[in-house]
């Protein structure tokens, strides 16, 4: 019954119009404003090794971990695996489509944030709450979001990552999923009641190590099967634009899936990379939004590229036609689409480490994700109360969200994917519905920063320059917090 209902909901949400919508809206971004992602990379990477943090927020490179915490997660692992599955080779190709148009989408996203930003309880708060009331005006519409947002994000996607934390470890070590819950929640829990800087801190230590061993061992697999490059890509290419024999008929799947595993990954267009961005101290908010831009690149280009040539290069994948529940391609007799996948790729150049390596690699992706789904959840329940029962709320928070994520160990693998789903399409289709109403004031960012930047300036930001309403924070130029507080004295 809710296995039902809950595919019902999936179909309306996921239907062919919001691919459309989420394609279309990446475009417009990116002729608007003159594919950045492409005239910008350099400024991407200048900025990303800039900027230092204050007492209220957190350093570029800091904010940019966070965003990557919450999109480095088992969506590079298990959902490119899925992806695959159900919508064969060219499914990867749509994920890098969907990832360069969307980071224009990041970009505006992220920038609003900066540009709406405030300062609560010492910290920097922002995210679609904060810009979709104070840019457009509607309360009504901001509740909305907020509410959406922490419903996603404390119920229903922490499972997602808990479930194939369980499943992996249960495949490589034979720990049952009780034991592995409770260690989840034991480890999480005291990470998120450590607060924002905790999460910041530990996702800046956590993120690069784990990611530099997984390319690492993604490039040893790709080295020792360098002969299949021409095979691999030209698989890809065909499939995505149905011209291969095998895959032509399942094309509409591979856009879907590629575009819906390709969003879950890098997140532009979702509203969750814009809440790390605005925690970030920078003197003109188009510097966070070009880092957020670059930081998908890096989570897909890099991470969910190499968990896919992974898996294609060894052949270690089945493909099935979700209409008809035909298996097309079946070389992995037996195992579910996800992980597994990736672990018998490993397993072909290091057998009997596959399953172990990926596991501890799926925990650490999965883990750092939640920390990230903790920090947006609180973020926009900060949003929500703002008395002095405040404290009293993110508690609650805390256990809700502990107790959604134990809970995710136990139930089955694909209920967990569309519970998350859901989540996923209720934020997309609030989110770029008011980015898209909110587009002038990120591309007046970006003009201004370009200015600057051809007159040797590092840029900064001053919204009552442009008239810009509600962007308190910008509206008598840049100041850092720490600075303020100083001139106050």
């Amino acid at each position: 019954m809710i296995e039902k209902l809950v595919e019902t909901v999936n179909g309306w949400l996921w239907s062919p119009f919001l691919i459309a919508f989420i394609v279309c809206c990446g475009l417009y971004f990116s002729i608007r404003t003159r594919f950045l992602q492409i005239r910008h990379v350099k400024e991407m990477i200048r900025l990303v090794t800039t900027g230092k943090g204050s007492e209220a927020g957190v350093s570029s490179f800091q904010a940019l971990t966070m965003s990557l915490s919450g999109r480095i997660g088992v969506g590079n692992v298990a959902g490119t695996a899925t992806g695959i599955a159900y919508g064969g080779p060219g499914a990867v190709f749509w994920m890098w489509v969907i990832t360069f148009i969307g980071a224009a989408t990041a970009y505006v996203e992220s920038t609003l944030a900066q540009i709406y930003k405030e300062e609560q309880d010492g910290q920097y708060r922002g995210g679609p709450a904060f810009y979709i009331e104070k840019g457009l005006g509607w309360k009504w519409f901001a509740v909305v979001i907020a509410g959406a947002i922490i419903l996603s994000m404390a119920v229903l996607m922490p499972g997602i990552q808990a479930n194939s934390i369980a499943d992996s470890f249960s495949n490589a070590f034979g720990i049952p999923k009780l034991v592995t819950g409770i260690f989840v929640i034991a480890v999480l829990g005291f990470t998120i009641f450590g607060g924002v800087k905790r999460i910041a801190k530990t996702a800046e230590i956590v993120v690069p190590f784990m990611a530099v061993g997984y390319l690492l061992v993604a490039i040893a697999i790709i080295a020792v099967n360098i002969e299949k490059v021409p095979d691999v890509f030209g698989l890809i290419f065909k499939s995505a634009f149905g011209a291969d024999q095998v895959f032509g008929g399942i094309l509409g799947s591979a856009v879907m899936w590629g575009v819906k595993r390709g969003l879950y990954a890098n997140e532009a267009g979702q509203g969750t990379g814009a809440h790390p961005a605005a925690a970030a101290e920078v003197s003109h908010p188009a510097k966070q939004g070009l880092v957020q831009a670059f930081s998908i690149y890096l989570d897909v280009f890099l991470v969910v590229t190499a968990t896919a040539l992974m898996i294609l290069f060894t052949g270690q994948y089945n493909v099935i036609n979700e209409k008809t529940g035909e298996t097309i391609v079946e070389h992995l007799k037996g195992v579910e689409p996800g992980a597994g996948y990736t672990q018998a790729a490993v397993d072909t150049l290091f057998p009997g480490f596959g399953s172990a390596f990926i596991a501890i690699a799926l925990f650490f992706f999965a883990f750092t994700t939640m920390y990230a789904y903790y920090y947006i959840a609180e973020t926009n329940l900060a949003y929500l109360v703002r008395s002095e029962k405040r404290g009293t709320a993110f508690f609650a928070l805390k256990l809700i969200f502990l107790a959604a994520t134990f809970y995710g160990t136990v139930k089955t693998a694909t209920t967990a994917w569309a519970m998350g789903d859901i989540g996923l399409g209720i934020m997309v289709w609030l989110n770029l519905i008011a980015i898209l109403l909110l587009f002038k004031p990120a591309y007046i960012a970006l003009k201004d920063y370009e200015e600057q930047l051809k007159q040797g300036k590092d840029p900064e930001f001053n919204a009552s320059k442009y008239g810009i309403k509600n962007a308190t924070f910008w509206e008598n130029g840049y100041t850092r917090v720490d600075e303020k507080k100083e001139q106050a004295l």
